[in-house]
């Protein structure tokens, strides 16, 4: 997915309420905020793409329904980091635990946390770079487990705290380790 961003004049930051505000006049498309106050607009992808984030998400969401250990979220979901940007991974998972301290108004608002799980596909037109910024970024704001998978290479970088990213190259499966319990990624669909 290709991403333009918007540079807003120096002395405008937006707040929670009014980036809310161009969000919802703005429904057709999927925006980020950085931490910079930069305005991220994201393209929609392409078939190939969308399939293989939906294949990503459905395996979550069925390991998610068996375990009912947090709560798994789409690529439409908005997480307000604690460096004040505005990210939406490609799928998401947060831990029970943290779900339940939220209130039920910021359930219904950009999550006011990182997620401890992330995942990143890289599409056609994505910058590499740019994909690799956004999950340094997630780990220093507190994730937990990140994959960015780049299937025109196969190949996985996997982010963990405190940690270099592991790079598996042709990898047929990913662990969901300690952070996701028993979830196992087949890498089978994405290669395809």
């Amino acid at each position: 997915m290709t991403a333009v961003t918007l540079q807003l004049p120096a002395n405008l930051k937006l707040t929670d309420e009014e980036f809310t505000a161009v969000v919802a006049a703005n429904k057709d498309l999927r925006l980020e905020l950085s931490a910079e106050g930069k305005l991220v607009i994201m393209s929609p992808t392409g078939g190939e793409t969308g399939n293989r984030n939906f294949e990503i998400y459905i395996d979550l969401g069925i390991w998610n329904r068996q375990h009912n250990l947090g709560k798994a979220f789409d690529s439409s979901t908005g997480f307000k980091l604690p460096n004040g940007a505005t990210r939406s991974p490609d799928t998401a998972w947060i831990k029970i635990e943290r779900w339940d301290n939220l209130t039920p108004q910021q359930r219904k608002k950009f999550l006011p946390l990182c997620p401890d799980f992330a995942v990143e596909l890289v599409s056609e037109t994505d910058d590499l770079a740019d994909t690799q910024a956004k999950m340094r970024e997630y780990i220093a704001n507190g994730l937990q487990l990140g994959w960015l998978i780049n299937p025109h290479d196969q190949q996985v970088e996997i982010y963990r705290p405190d940690q270099a990213p592991e790079v598996l190259q042709s990898p047929t499966s990913l662990s969901g380790e300690n952070v996701l319990p028993g979830f196992i990624l087949n890498l089978q669909t994405i290669w395809e």
